[in-house]
């Protein structure tokens, strides 16, 4: 490719990449998971840009890749067997600091988010982008009444999870 290419994507990728760590804080659990998702939704972008006609705006394209690589690998890695690294385990110890009630409000959405399923959670993740339904419906491949239906759906089922 040409370094005009190179350079352009750079840049484009520079200016939206907070689109792919939302992303990746989505459907990943660990940091070093995040980095790995990141990567592979980098060089994902890379090998279509090539193909990016410009019909959409780069960051629709580019949610749109970043989406389908997430819930691609995440369902690959459904298929594993699970592990936990020693790192990784906590003991639960009674934490008497004081906390930002908006900090935990928002690390219980999150929790809540993660049990979605990956469209899901593809569409809350648009909706708080305040994306519109327009966007929506066009980065996910549907159309925009049933993107309003399943966001109503999925806003229900979010209430609920968060407040059984």
């Amino acid at each position: 490719m040409s370094k005009e290419l190179e350079a352009e994507f750079v840049k484009q990728l520079e200016d939206n990449q907070n689109i792919v760590h939302k992303i990746c804080r989505l459907y990943t659990n660990d940091q070093d998971a995040h980095n790995d998702l990141f990567q592979e939704v980098t060089i994902q972008l890379w090998k279509a840009y090539p193909k990016f006609r410009g019909d959409a705006k780069f960051s629709t394209w580019m949610y749109r890749v970043a989406l389908n690589t997430a819930i691609t690998l995440y369902r690959k890695s459904k298929r594993r067997v699970t592990t936990q690294a020693y790192e990784s385990v906590e003991f639960k110890i009674a934490d008497n600091q004081e906390h930002d009630e908006s900090s935990e409000q928002i690390a219980l959405l999150y929790t809540a988010i993660k049990q979605l399923n990956d469209i899901e959670k593809a569409l809350v993740f648009l909706y708080l982008e305040d994306k519109n339904y327009r966007d929506i419906s066009e980065t996910l491949g549907i159309s925009e009444v049933n993107a309003r239906v399943k966001m109503n759906r999925v806003k229900t089922k979010l209430s609920n999870l968060i407040n059984p």
